[in-house]
């Protein structure tokens, strides 16, 4: 039977929902692979072990260690290549996040092995699967198999839904002692300044605005909105640029790419680069005064409108919804 390491991402003590995809696409990797749910984390690691389980894994693997608390280069690096070591894997997958877009490609080169990063689809499995990852900033897919070596992918985040939860699997879990040493990087502190509640990568709903808003006090009714919503504000680079707002919000080709279930864009005019990082969404809907403008071209639905009447408008209609 054939092994495949599901890397969890751990964030203040809990699991980011793409640890649950990266089980789910190692399952359609190969069906009949033995999932191994892989925790690096500096605590809690056994609790978070079992979620893994839960949502699908058969066993899990932990590593429990002061110096994971953060995520560095050289500590997750030594980490992950004594788990890979360990269970000498035929496949390893991973989130396409911040931390896994610089972990994998440390791994792959120290295992002189191929990487198929940022896949959002998976067509076939075992020897015959295919990995589908968009090129030219989304305007085309390619499709690409790994000839030899370890099934190495890395998986955008809100794209390969994860299995069902289930409370009732029970697996193994055991644990790996690791010797982290010459530590070159220390952080101090962790200053997050990305909207509060809802992690914008992972977000199902996002409401985005662009130069549209005219200052930082025009984020305010996207924000309010976002609230009724359960949703995450992002923004476009030209909000950003302006100072409407920080850049961690900053959606597009040189912000986060996105792919929730509704995207609400809100005075954004459609550059290529925003469309870049949000084109892929399931629903987008476009509010604009410009009929012109070319977020209508991608948008599911438009409103052409001022913002500032449409916005507290749409929010107290989801309100009166909710009564």
């Amino acid at each position: 039977m054939s092994t495949i390491l599901a890397f969890a991402e751990a964030r203040d003590g809990e699991l980011r929902n793409v640890s649950f995809e990266t089980i789910s696409a190692a399952k359609q990797i190969d069906g009949d692979a033995q999932v191994v749910g892989v925790v690096l984390s500096d605590q809690n690691t056994e609790a978070l072990a079992d979620e893994m389980i839960h949502h699908g894994a058969d066993r899990a693997l932990v590593v429990e260690h002061a110096d994971l608390k953060e995520y560095t280069s050289d500590a997750f690096t030594q980490a992950a290549m004594a788990v890979i070591n360990e269970e000498e894997p035929d496949g390893i997958v991973m989130g396409h996040t911040s931390a896994g877009k610089d972990l994998s490609p440390r791994l792959a080169s120290k295992l002189d092995n191929g990487l198929v990063s940022d896949i959002t689809g998976i067509e076939g499995s075992g020897d015959d699967a295919e990995f589908v990852r968009p090129i030219y900033s989304g305007k085309a897919f390619e499709k690409k198999k790994l000839a030899d070596g370890l099934t190495f992918v890395t998986i955008r985040p809100n794209n390969i839904a994860p299995l069902e939860k289930d409370t009732n699997r029970s697996g193994e879990v055991s644990s790996l002692d690791v010797d982290i040493k010459d530590i070159r990087t220390v952080i101090q502190e962790v200053i997050r300044k990305t909207s509060e509640g809802v992690d914008l990568s992972e977000a199902n709903i996002i409401v985005a605005g662009g130069r549209g808003v005219k200052s930082e006090e025009g984020f305010q009714p996207l924000y309010q909105l976002a609230d009724e919503l359960g949703a995450a504000v992002g923004a476009s680079r030209g909000a950003c640029d302006a100072g409407y707002c920080d850049y961690s919000l900053q959606i597009g080709q040189t912000g986060k790419v996105v792919t929730p279930d509704l995207y609400i864009a809100v005075g954004i005019s459609g550059a290529i680069q925003h469309l870049a990082g949000m084109s892929n969404s399931k629903v987008i809907v476009a509010i604009n005064k410009d009929p012109e403008a070319n977020i209508f071209n991608v948008a599911d639905y438009g409103i052409v409108g001022d913002l500032f009447d449409v916005i507290p408008k749409l929010t107290e209609e989801i309100k009166a919804l909710k009564v």
